[in-house]
């Protein structure tokens, strides 16, 4: 058995589309005119036999009339020996002859023309018979005037012109019949060939219409649907490459231009995260290798320590080290993990309530005053209470520690209309101006108790909620952080 070779049909081009559209068209309306002009000419050579064959009928009838006023007109002139006779005889003769004259010219076929012939011949005759009676100039003797007389004369005399009328009007009603026979078939078909063109216009205009929805409209669709998907950043999409050449190909280009963006955000990731793994790494080893070392000298002394408060402080040691060391690695899980929001409408009054609540006893161990403050009312915002919570209290205890004994760290809520706001101020030795997120990743803390992740955390979170945090130096010193709360974030005092 052979193999079968599949082989992929290249897509036809809007333009070869379009061209077959046209081309369609113009055969349509080829064959339209086509009809219309075969059928147009059998009408008009219809019409004209019709006319032809009528202009006959009336010629040989008057012929005939002619020829039997001729017979009596010149009969009775010549019984009355009238001398305008041979006149009236003459008029008549070339009066009949016009008449066959214009019969021989419209004939049509051998048929006619034998047929006419006849009755030239046979009026000759008649002519001839009349001669012999007429042309003698003298009085007309009693025999002659007796066949004149005489009622079957005048048959006699036109028998022979009048069977060949008759045979001529036999052939003419014989071949109008045969052309109202072939006019009835032609009109049968009419119904059918008519109608046609109607017919393929509109198959035309289906197929048309379904070529177009196959080969533009549907690619074209799912284009636009695939690249709404791509531009909502999944990159593994990939577009059909049907349809026209072209569309075809634009399919192709954007699945190519994803493949590379999808290339580039990974090594882009990559790239961060290894930055982050290389910033990352000494700030875990520093923090925890301190606590170990401390733990391991403080292991050292107990041999040599002699009483039971000298032991009791290293056991205190020993576990304010641990402490710290946990509360530095829950921070950094914290930091770490993602974030997924599950925003809650919540008045903004009583989340930062709660936040200074929780702050207020190490602000009281540190000799720090801590001052709330409430311009926003009853606003309500959209936020995920747990996290918001964390954040505010990292940003508030930072203040608290960095703020000398004696001070006073003042926590205010703002509300402009279109937006509102958490302020916290404290009388520190500040921050440098313009901080950014850049400015505060993982670090080593300058606090004794401190993780080096409370205001990365915050900038995490606010972050997640579409939130601003900036950071300021007012004129008199200290640090004033500032969390925006958007307009998108403000909930109807009436939501739940």
């Amino acid at each position: 058995m052979f193999p079968f070779r599949t082989t992929k049909t290249r897509p036809r081009s809007l333009r070869t589309l379009m061209l077959a559209h046209e081309l369609a068209l113009l055969l349509l309306a080829t064959v339209s005119v086509a009809l219309a002009a075969i059928w147009g000419y059998l009408w008009y050579d219809f019409a004209q036999e019709s006319m032809r064959i009528s202009q006959m009928v009336e010629e040989a009838q008057q012929a005939n009339s002619a020829l039997y006023r001729q017979v009596k007109d010149v009969t009775r002139a010549r019984l009355t020996e009238d001398p305008m006779a041979m006149d009236l005889y003459q008029r008549y003769t070339r009066r009949v002859k016009g008449h066959l004259t214009v019969l021989r010219r419209d004939a049509a076929g051998r048929d006619e023309l034998y047929a006419v012939q006849r009755m030239d011949r046979a009026y000759r005759v008649v002519q001839q018979d009349m001669n012999k009676v007429f042309v003698n100039p003298y009085i007309v003797s009693r025999q002659v005037r007796m066949k004149l007389l005489d009622p079957e004369y005048e048959p006699e005399l036109l028998g022979g012109f009048e069977e060949a009328l008759s045979g001529l009007m036999e052939l003419l009603t014989e071949q109008r019949r045969a052309w109202r026979e072939r006019l009835g078939r032609y009109s049968r078909w009419a119904w059918v060939v008519i109608p046609a063109p109607i017919l393929g216009a509109a198959v035309l205009v289906v197929l048309s219409r379904q070529s177009l929805q196959r080969r533009f409209v549907q690619p074209m669709r799912a284009l636009m649907q695939g690249a709404q998907t791509i531009s909502r950043g999944e990159l593994t999409h990939r577009i059909a490459e049907q349809g026209a050449e072209e569309v075809a190909a634009l399919a192709g280009g954007m699945n190519h231009m994803a493949g590379e963006l999808a290339a580039s955000r990974d090594a882009l990731v990559e790239k961060e995260r290894q930055a982050a793994l290389g910033a990352l790494v000494p700030v875990v080893g520093h923090n925890i290798r301190n606590p170990l070392a401390s733990i391991r000298a403080t292991a050292q002394v107990l041999d040599d320590l002699d009483t039971e408060a000298e032991w009791r402080e290293a056991q205190r040691d020993i576990i304010d080290t641990v402490d710290r060391l946990e509360r530095w690695v829950g921070a950094l899980v914290s930091y770490l993990h993602p974030l997924k929001p599950q925003p809650r409408p919540t008045a903004l009054g009583e989340l930062v309530d709660a936040v200074v609540g929780l702050a207020r006893r190490r602000a009281e161990q540190r000799g720090v005053g801590l001052q709330r403050r409430d311009a926003a009312g009853a606003t309500r915002v959209r936020v995920d209470r747990d996290l918001m919570e964390q954040a505010l209290s990292g940003l508030v205890l930072n203040a608290i520690e960095a703020s000398p004994p004696g001070e006073t760290v003042t926590v205010r809520t703002e509300r402009d209309g279109r937006q509102a706001a958490v302020v916290i101020e404290d009388r520190g030795p500040g921050l440098p101006a313009h901080a950014t997120p850049e400015s505060f990743r993982p670090g080593r803390s300058s606090k004794p108790r401190g993780t080096g992740l409370g205001i990365p955390f915050a900038y995490k979170v606010c972050d997640a909620h579409g939130w601003g945090l900036t950071f300021a130096a007012p004129a008199g010193g200290g640090t004033a952080v500032r969390v925006t709360v958007p307009s998108t974030s403000l909930a109807q005092s009436a939501e739940p």
